[in-house]
């Protein structure tokens, strides 16, 4: 069992059951999922660049990322319905407890001037959504070999019914939100 599961049993799981007074114990949030997601806008013109971004999210998530492909034709940007777009994978039980760990402890300190994750980006039912500039962020990408600067989106996904239950859940996880 992964640290941070141990820690949600032992110690969040009364916590958050105590704060808002929950009647049974699978009514207190917990991760359901973290999704990472990768737009490939310029595999249009360079299939090679899905094949790079593939490898990078597959060397970050330990997981074969699944590729996603365009739902609509949009004549401006020459692209056709079907056309691959973009990458992404699901992380669900260990992964997902050990990438978490590695976001917290790892990930986010290695970015400069870090001040704490805006509190601000939940969607409204307790699932959180956190956007990397680049992949170079994650300590197993070689930072020599990266062909180009790519944006990694990573969303967290709980059972909570609220932002504020879903924020609580993060914090006592170990996301540092930001004090403003």
């Amino acid at each position: 069992m992964s640290r941070l599961k141990e820690k949600y049993q032992k110690e969040i799981l009364p916590a958050l059951t105590e704060r808002y007074s929950y009647p049974n114990t699978m009514e207190v949030p917990r991760l359901e999922k973290i999704v990472l997601n990768i737009g490939v806008g310029e595999a249009i013109q360079n299939a090679k660049a899905l094949e790079a971004a593939e490898k990078d999210l597959a060397t970050i998530s330990g997981q074969h990322p699944v590729t996603t492909r365009a739902k609509k034709s949009i004549a401006a940007f020459k692209l056709r319905e079907g056309m691959p777009i973009g990458l992404k994978v699901t992380l669900r039980g260990e992964r997902m407890y050990d990438f978490f760990d590695k976001l917290v402890n790892v990930v986010l300190c290695r970015i400069r001037e870090f001040r704490g994750v805006p509190g601000t980006s939940f969607d409204g039912f307790g699932n959180y959504t956190l956007a990397f500039r680049e992949q170079s962020v994650f300590p197993e990408i070689d930072f020599d070999k990266i062909d180009k600067a790519r944006g990694l989106a990573v969303s967290i996904v709980t059972t909570a019914r609220t932002d504020d239950e879903g924020k609580s859940l993060l914090e006592w996880l170990g996301m540092p939100f930001s004090t403003d």
